[in-house]
């Protein structure tokens, strides 16, 4: 008795702090009925707009929905709402209106929510529900719908987010394609979050979002769209951490071959006046008569941001070139004469040649070695005078860097050398930025420079311990700076759990963060990860092979990766073109050898199809989510994607020469025996009546009529008590106060009721 409440204790502890991992599904679906005149017609409904609130505060989401759904048919429309329920979830309360009046529903346990969703399924030879199997749900009838009627359906839920070494976990899902009649008019994701804790790292892997933080414990986040049809499930992570670096790890072990990791590296947003690095900053500016005009002003008002900017301890200089080269000082000069070398701004004109490598070599003789340094370097042409060969300044460039400098090109224009400035970035550990016609040099370069203006840590090195780890991008590792994060992702051998060490410089010194407990899954974990370091590893070989050359290995391996994980480029699009011949080992052996031919012949570095190039394949190399899928012919599920073939939506890891699918008929008693034993398969065989998908090392395909007969064991383990959600109706249609302690004191009762049941 003694030794089960010390356990009891212990559990109520950690309860506190720890919540079981589960994903989010929240997104609610209307399921029209036939009308009686006209059974065999299933109307469509259509979402008009879908909005999203969501307060997170210390790891409890409020979650406000609103959305519109509209009756395009001659008829009333009766239907069943549909809300599945965050899994294994700690939900305090849910409420529902409808058209502002309070909405009685029924919450369904995973069985039956299972039973109604076979049911449509089998209606409406419609297998797109599948993908909830498995889940518990939320059920009400709705009202009819007026014949191009409407209906406001507004939920409020709350619930405790998991955590998972350090990060925090929100899902919400978007993915109304397959019930909405058209694309919806808007959608929009609106976060607020705040801790008590420091936050760190904020990170989407879904979508690309606006983030506003204002300090250290407060943010906002933000996605909005228009006339879409979402797919995905919109996903944020955040870490909070007190040391002044915080290091997250997210990762994913497939059954077989090598798993995939997501380090999160984030600094503290503000930092006090003696943390602050000293830095030095040499702005390299083409002022030939090409600049005259426009883009001159707007490259004098950039230079002038970064003057304005300048942290107190830092130093400047300031090249100008044409046909020769014209500086402010012969030496760099302290942060305090910013004001006097506005003046030197102003009074540049645009004349002459372009001396690109008199340019460079004039400011890198202004480098301190001492001291961290960034190079901007902005140029709107070719080198004209002078030296000419991007290979000889390459070279000479090199020879007089030192190792502290970081060089950061702007092409402002198409006429520039995309591979001159890529491969200068890349040697000196920079980043390239392109101007295009109509974008704003002084907007591109100050934004730039205020993410880089406080550098924390340079020349970032990983040790992983024991765990073996390759391919990490993005690599080199950049520096770290104030307010950012940097994403690696990488690839490892084994699981398991160790210490990863962060070492780098300040000012000179060597510094090391220590980050103990780290695990790497065993198997598991988030599918997405593999993805995304499959984007950045393309994104990779595809730069290799335009700065340095094509070669059959690195064709070879672009080719294999984009068919593997659906990483469809301008430059990769023969997984849509010849569908056919991807899905064979001699069809793509004949794509690698096109490919191969493709880009061994040279390709133009200047002009708008060279600068599209250099930025799509730098997007791809810094990726932070994985390439998302637009064309009809694909579809990606987890890790897997499935190409559309004859009809058939097939797994591109399945090999029709070494495998033999086993048949299951769409719609029969084996086909939700299989689903109700492994509900984890219902997302892929939600992709259609015809699929070809291999689980567990097994090809199973999906026909029309009975299929083969197949051995199915029902007995399997039970699952683990889940945690059923609690749903507190108010007293008002107004939502009553919420307290975090209310979820976690609930949370506690379920599990406690759970362990004396054992």
């Amino acid at each position: 008795m003694l030794k089960r409440m010390l356990a009891l204790f212990l559990l109520l502890a950690i309860l506190v702090v720890l919540v079981p991992a589960s994903p989010t599904w929240a997104d609610g679906i209307i399921i029209p009925k036939p009308p009686p005149h006209l059974p065999q017609v299933w109307p469509e409904l259509t979402i008009k707009y879908h909005r999203v609130q969501v307060a997170i505060t210390d790891q409890v989401a409020t979650t406000r929905v609103d959305q519109v759904f509209l009756n395009e048919a001659d008829f009333p429309v009766e239907g069943t709402y549909i809300f599945p329920l965050p899994e294994e979830a700690a939900i305090s309360r849910f409420d529902m209106w409808v058209d502002g009046q309070r909405l009685e529903g029924k919450v369904l346990d995973r069985d039956e929510a299972r039973h109604i969703y076979e049911e449509i399924v089998r209606e409406r030879k419609d297998p797109a529900l599948l993908e909830y199997v498995g889940r518990d749900a939320f059920q009400a009838r709705i009202f009819p719908i007026p014949p191009h009627g409407e209906r406001r359906v507004q939920i409020e839920y709350q619930e405790v987010l998991p955590m998972d070494q350090g990060l925090v976990r929100y899902i919400y899902p978007l993915n109304t394609e397959k019930f909405s009649a058209r694309p919806l008019e808007e959608v929009s994701v609106s976060v607020e979050l705040e801790s008590v804790a420091p936050l760190r790292a904020i990170y989407s892997p879904s979508h690309p979002v606006a983030v506003d933080r204002e300090h250290d414990h407060y943010a906002r986040i933000g996605y909005e769209a228009r006339d879409v049809k979402p797919d995905t499930d919109f996903a944020l992570y955040y870490s909070v951490a007190q040391e002044e670096v915080g290091l997250s790890l997210l990762s994913y072990k497939p059954p077989q071959g090598d798993g995939f990791f997501l380090l999160l590296v984030a600094p503290q947003v503000e930092v006090e006046a003696e943390e602050v690095i000293a830095k030095d900053v040499i702005c390299v500016l083409d002022t030939s008569g090409s600049m005259q005009g426009q883009k001159l002003d707007q490259a004098k008002e950039a230079l002038r941001f970064v003057l304005d900017h300048l942290n107190e301890g830092d130093r400047f200089s300031i090249v100008a070139f044409s046909t020769g080269v014209r500086a402010y000082a012969s030496q760099l000069r302290p942060a305090s004469e910013a004001l006097e070398a506005r003046k030197f701004v102003d009074r540049l004109e645009a004349l002459g040649g372009t001396d690109i490598h008199r340019a460079l070599l004039e400011a890198l003789s202004r480098a301190d070695p001492e001291r961290p340094t960034i190079l901007i370097f902005l140029t709107d042409g070719l080198p004209t005078e002078g030296v000419t060969e991007a290979d000889a300044i390459l070279r000479t460039v090199s020879d007089a860097a030192p190792d502290n400098v970081r060089i950061f090109p702007f092409g402002v224009g198409d006429d520039v050398n995309t591979l001159l400035l890529d491969r200068l970035a890349e040697a000196h550990r920079g980043a390239t930025g392109y101007v295009r016609p109509g974008q704003a040099i002084d907007e591109e370069v100050s934004a730039f420079y205020a993410k880089v203006s406080t550098p924390l840590l340079a020349d970032l090195e990983l040790d992983f311990g024991p765990i073996l780890v390759e391919d990490i991008y993005p690599y080199p590792l950049p520096d770290l700076f104030a307010g950012t994060q940097l994403v690696v992702v990488g690839r490892y051998r084994q699981g398991g759990t160790t210490e990863i060490t962060l070492s780098g410089v300040v000012n000179g010194e060597p510094r090391r963060l220590t980050y103990e407990g780290i695990h790497f899954q065993q198997e598991g974990g988030e599918a997405f990860i593999a993805r995304l370091w499959a984007t950045r590893k393309i994104g990779h070989l595809l730069s290799q092979i335009r700065l340095r050359g094509e070669s059959q290995e690195l064709v070879d391996e672009v080719v294999a990766l984009s068919i593997r994980y659906s990483i469809i480029t301008p430059y990769t699009s023969f997984l849509v073109e010849e569908p056919e011949a991807a899905l064979t080992q001699s069809g793509r052996r004949e794509i690698v050898r096109k490919e191969a031919e493709r880009l061994s012949m040279p390709a133009a570095v200047a002009g708008a199809e060279a600068v599209d190039r250099a930025q799509a394949q730098g997007a791809l190399k810094v990726a932070e989510a994985p390439l998302a899928v637009r064309e009809a012919e694909v579809r990606v599920v987890g890790d897997r994607a499935f190409m559309l073939r004859q009809g058939v939506w097939t797994d591109t890891t399945y090999d029709p020469s070494r495998m033999k699918p086993r048949r299951v008929g769409f719609g029969t008693e084996e086909y939700f025996q299989l689903l109700a034993q492994h509900p984890e398969w219902g997302r892929c065989f939600a992709l259609g009546q015809r699929v070809i998908v291999v689980l567990e090392g097994q090809a199973y395909e999906v026909v029309e009529g009975r299929g083969d007969t197949i051995q199915i064991s029902m007995a399997t383990p039970i699952p683990p008590q889940p945690v059923e959600p609690t749903l507190v109706p108010s007293a008002s249609d107004q939502p009553e106060p919420f307290s975090p302690w209310t979820s976690l004191l609930q949370l506690a009762r379920c599990w406690l009721d759970a362990l004396f049941r054992r």
